[in-house]
């Protein structure tokens, strides 16, 4: 009876968070390169719901869709990395750009511009801002800055199995989410004003551009350049 249970149990999980699945691939969708289907996302995202149903226990605590999230937002970005979606080398000048911002940020004591950051990379202004476009995904966190850990032990299951019940409670309300407000605080006003309209309002980067009087391709720039800048702060 136990094995119909909780087979009857999965089932159901999967059916009713089958929806969550394709909603989750259109909002990703909207934010990718033009080459990314959508279709191969949902793909994706069902084989993470399927280990987030077969992984999951109540005795965890956290909500199951909260995990769920987690465990599809993952699958379809390990599905989006082994696609090359933003290859190696992006990865690598991006990295580059944050380094580079960093030493600015600490020789200058404040924030650098444009023209300050290419020259730093040696770069001309418009070689710099088409590091920038090739950039377009670059993201704040990367799935595997939570994957395992030196005994194989995956984040998810590490902290989803604590009295706080949300697997990222800890990181949400600890000294991350924190850095994370500084972060933004520091922001250039026109950047720090892009990314509240970005992931707040959730407009789209035509919409944004409209409202800051640039280009869809500047506001992509504008993007890419305010992650790089958070990811370097909070590196530091």
């Amino acid at each position: 009876m136990y094995t119909v249970k909780g087979k009857s149990d999965k089932e159901h999980l999967l059916e009713q968070h089958a929806p969550l699945v394709k909603r989750l691939a259109h909002h990703m969708k909207a934010k990718l390169p033009p080459n990314v289907e959508v279709d191969d996302l949902v793909q994706a995202g069902m084989i993470g719901l399927l280990d987030a149903v077969n992984r999951y226990e109540e005795e965890h605590g956290a909500q199951f869709e909260t995990y769920a999230v987690l465990r599809i937002r993952g699958a379809m970005l390990d599905e989006l990395r082994s696609s090359d979606w933003l290859p190696r080398s992006v990865r690598q000048n991006m990295r580059k750009i944050e380094v580079a911002m960093s030493a600015l940020q600490q020789r200058l004591g404040r924030a650098p511009n444009e023209s300050e950051v290419a020259k730093q990379l040696k770069l001309s202004l418009d070689d710099y801002q088409g590091m920038l476009t090739d950039g377009g995904g670059h993201q704040l966190v990367y799935y595997e800055d939570f994957h395992v850990n030196d005994a194989n032990e995956h984040f998810l299951d590490r902290y989803g199995s604590d009295d706080a019940g949300d697997p990222l409670h800890g990181l949400l309300e600890g000294d991350f989410r924190q850095g994370v407000i500084d972060a933004i605080e520091g922001l250039p006003e026109r950047e720090k004003l892009l990314m509240g309209l970005y992931y707040e309002q959730e407009l789209n980067l035509k919409e944004i551009g409209a409202v800051l009087g640039v280009s869809e391709s500047r506001v992509c720039q504008l993007h890419s350049q305010a992650i790089a800048r958070l990811r370097s702060v909070l590196r530091d």
